[in-house]
């Protein structure tokens, strides 16, 4: 408990669930998580998802326990294995969107009856464009697919009724036209077809029309997902009806809330989440926590602030990940690096600019709905205000708007705009001013009006506020994907100065970020958000914690590097000629450093089976880097000999008997693996002991290289977890025998083992940055946590490439004379956690002393006896 009156979780554990990983199995590990330090299992979604599902968000029925998981006994017998060892429960929910299709008892009900349908409401349709729900689902036009004979009516097995049948999908026939097709026996006639099909509730479509047909609001742009609308009451209490129930029966003691942005009032759901789960406290059973544990996955821009009056714990992380990935980076590195970038790709320099070029192209391709209701929702404003503002001008300012909008949304309703976002719409307006058309230009002042810069007094009647209402509605729910798909799913794999900048929820504008500022940081989440999680891997990330570290290395040793692939580039001309792998030489880049990022310690240059095994996977990566950057191939236009290049270059870069380049990446990576790795223990320090919650991947307590998913979601072999953690003793005896991951778990054990010994010092306790002076005082951050006598110090090391040989520690004569100031107040006896040794602390500690086996420590004083 703390000052708020709210529980926090001491630590947590993100596990993947899905049908070969199920509740039981979670059970299975939690005595081993339980004494690793975890204090609270963090799971992905437990409702009934797709069949099949690897990941829960295609949830169909939010009003059941998904059944291949173990069902609701399943998730009762993983609570109270929870229970018995005093550990809770966190799962993710996901309000936003559902899968669609056959296994969704709501949505195929909206098929069959239409608007009539009670489940109507539940989907954001827009009706009005369409009184039909279009379905982009066929393979070609629909007279096409009519035509030869690709459609067709069958009994259905799950309903027992008479169904159109197109491929795997059976879709229903509304009440009338049922009676009639059981009636007639000329149905699968071309002509009677097309009639029975304009009966319908539904229209299909060929998927390609998708982006000029839809009515119907999706998650991103992704035509299986449907946005459902829980700002509806009716809908919320329908789609949460399980979880609050599970919360109030003790079973579950928190919720992550998936894409907070994808809704259409954030703030008001959260509010209303709130409100349910503390009126159920009371029901909850006897020794069940009280005060519900609620974060959110939001990305936060640089200068953008979670709103406080949400009432939420935080955010899932991602800010996080982004400050201490661009904490570890040194910034002499960006000039070279991105010097690199431009004469290598021929790309613009400018992060941003590559960005907004995606904005604009998405806005014409798979995200043209979305706009195109956002421009209709303004039209109507200014039809009812008069405005005399045509249409065509309407779109082109919009357009020019949001490719520079420089957050995911605003949060503005029917009381205007909120003012902390103000500054995002002023910065956007004053990017896009200059450049406009007269026209254009004029259109902006009035769209920033309607769209909540106006007092809410300044709308006439009930009729334009309706409309200037829906126009809010619309520009948000079309700026969230828009920056999603742009930054995320695009730019990111077409920008690539150094990929471990290039991660969700990061600003990959940004190189590096000095001690101070990422202090600053640390310390006002700890004031603002005490509850907020601390990630630095998720189910979502680019690339693994540690591997990003090691590509962090990069920027200490920018000219090598630039040297090293111009060699490489040039040594493998003829390879790629060869091979007919002559596209964008940005795309040969960044698949050098992803090779080099992503070696296994244990891979070796002569191992002809590993380094099939590692070709496989970087060639999952590379297929999906290709296809996201939409440059030469994409997923909905894929060229696959393109793609068969790139991946037979690929292959024989790993093949020693074609090539060299696997001994020489070997050697590069034994150059650069000892600084990547105290990269890492540094973040993992940081994570641990910064205020904020800390929250473990699974698997990443050992050495993380995983890829962007699904590689980052394999399975993960805890029994050799399990059988390190059993034999630990202190980080310290682990160092000699770095490579094997132990000693990383190490540290991620006993830094949680302290925070369990004293969880108030680590929630509460006050944030102190320390000074470092001498020689090496730029590779050390030092920092203390503060309650009353009791003090934690944590002490890491990055970027020090130039001082390292073959381990992670740093030479004890390149220490000499460094050392961290210590304020009076926090003098005194402590124990290093780490290492198990006693420290006495006066004027100053002395950093040789201290690191001596490795390149991070955390001393405390002892905890108040119990």
């Amino acid at each position: 408990m703390n000052g708020s009156g709210r529980t926090y979780p001491r630590a947590t554990m993100r596990l993947q669930l899905h049908g070969g990983f199920t509740f039981d199995d979670a059970a299975a590990i939690v005595p081993y998580m339980a004494e690793l330090g975890i204090s609270h299992l963090y799971t992905s979604p437990i409702l009934t998802a797709r069949p099949g599902s690897m990941h829960g968000y295609d949830v169909v029925d939010p009003t059941t326990v998904n059944s291949e998981l173990g069902g609701e006994p399943g998730l009762l017998r993983l609570a109270e294995t929870l229970r018995g060892h005093d550990m809770g429960l966190i799962v993710d929910s996901v309000p936003n969107h559902m899968g669609v299709g056959r296994d969704n008892a709501w949505w195929m009900d909206v098929l069959t009856l239409g608007r009539a349908s009670e489940y109507a409401r539940f989907f954001d349709i827009d009706w009005d464009a369409n009184p039909r729900v279009v379905l982009p689902i066929l393979g070609d036009t629909l007279d096409t697919c009519i035509d030869r004979g690709e459609i067709t009516l069958v009994l259905d097995a799950d309903s027992d009724a008479l169904a159109l049948a197109y491929g795997e999908h059976r879709l229903p026939l509304s009440p009338d036209s049922a009676l009639d097709a059981h009636a007639s026996t000329d149905l699968y006639q071309p002509t009677d077809l097309r009639a029975l099909l304009a009966r319908q509730h539904y229209e299909l479509v060929f998927w390609r029309e998708a982006a000029t047909r839809l009515n119907w609001r999706r998650f991103f742009d992704i035509n299986e997902l449907v946005a459902v609308r829980v700002e509806d009451p009716v809908v919320f209490e329908a789609t949460h009806a399980t979880l609050f129930r599970l919360y109030a029966e003790g079973e579950i003691d928190g919720l992550r809330i998936d894409h907070i942005d994808g809704l259409t009032d954030p703030s008001g759901y959260c509010r209303a989440l709130r409100q349910r789960l503390t009126a159920l406290e009371g029901r909850r059973p006897p020794g069940a926590p009280r005060g519900s544990y609620v974060i959110v996955e939001k990305i936060l821009a640089d200068h953008e602030e979670l709103p406080h009056e949400w009432g939420i714990d935080g955010s899932t992380g991602y800010d996080f990940m982004d400050e201490v990935g661009s904490f570890l980076h040194h910034p002499d590195g960006e000039l070279p690096l991105t010097r690199l970038w431009q004469e290598a790709s021929g790309r613009t320099l400018d992060f941003h600019a590559e960005e907004r070029k995606a904005r604009d192209e998405l806005l014409d391709g798979s995200l043209r709905p979305e706009f195109e209701r956002a421009v209709a929702a303004l039209a109507a404003v200014a039809q009812a205000r008069q405005a005399g503002i045509e249409a065509d001008a309407i779109a082109a300012a919009l357009r020019a708007l949001v490719v520079h909008f420089p957050v995911y949304r605003t949060y503005a309703g029917a009381a205007g705009r909120p003012a902390q976002d103000a500054w995002a719409v002023e910065k956007a307006l004053s990017a896009v001013q200059a450049a406009c058309s007269e026209d254009a230009a004029a259109a902006l002042g009035a769209i920033d009006a309607w769209l909540g810069g106006e007092a809410p007094d300044a709308v006439g009647s009930d009729e334009e506020r309706a409309k200037r209402v829906t126009a809010i509605r619309r520009f948000q729910q079309l700026t969230a994907p828009l920056a999603a798909k742009s930054v995320e799913d695009t730019a990111f794999y077409r920008h690539g100065r150094l990929l471990s900048r290039n991660e969700v929820g990061s600003n990959a504008g940004l190189f590096a970020r000095d001690a101070e500022a990422f202090l600053t940081r640390s310390r006002r989440r700890g004031r603002e958000f005490p509850g907020a999680m601390l990630a630095t891997a998720t189910h979502d990330h680019k690339r693994g914690e540690d591997l990003r570290a090691r590509l962090a290395v990069l920027s200490e040793c920018a000219g090598e590097w630039a040297e090293q692939v111009e060699a490489w580039r040039n040594d493998h001309r003829a390879l790629r000629m060869q091979v007919g792998a002559t596209g964008e030489a940005g795309e040969h880049l960044m698949l050098y450093q992803m090779i080099i990022g992503a070696w296994p310690y244990a891979l070796r240059a002569d191992d002809h089976d590993g380094l099939a095994l590692f070709v496989e996977r970087l060639a999952g990566w590379q297929e999906k880097a290709l296809r996201e950057a939409k440059l030469r191939t994409s997923w909905t236009s894929p060229d696959v000999a393109y793609e068969g290049a790139q991946r037979q270059f690929l292959a024989a870069l790993l093949d020693p008997a074609r090539c060299a380049f696997s001994g020489e990446a070997e050697l590069f990576v034994r150059r650069i693996a000892p600084a990547g790795a105290a990269n890492s223990l540094a973040q993992t320090l940081l994570r641990l002991t910064l205020p904020g919650v800390p929250d473990t991947y699974q698997g990443t307590e050992f050495w993380d290289f995983s890829l962007v998913d699904p590689d980052n979601r394999r399975p993960v072999d805890f029994a050799a977890r399990q059988a390190a953690l059993a034999t630990l003793s202190t980080a310290a005896e682990r160092a000699a025998h770095w490579q094997d991951g132990r000693v990383k778990q190490a540290v991620v054990a006993l830094a949680l083992r302290a925070r369990k010994l004293d969880p108030e010092l680590f929630i509460e306790g006050a944030l102190e940055p320390l000074t470092v002076t001498g020689p090496r005082a730029a590779t050390i951050v030092a920092f203390a946590r503060q309650v009353g006598r009791r003090a934690a110090i944590s002490i890491a090391t990055r970027t020090a490439f130039r001082l390292l040989d073959s381990t992670p520690q740093i030479p004890s004569a390149a220490l000499a004379g460094t050392h961290v100031s210590i304020p009076p107040q926090l003098r005194g006896e402590y124990r290093d956690v780490l290492s198990g040794q006693t420290v006495t602390i006066t004027t100053h500690l002395n950093l040789a002393d201290v690191l001596v086996d490795l390149p991070v420590a955390l001393i405390m004083k002892e905890p108040p006896r119990r």
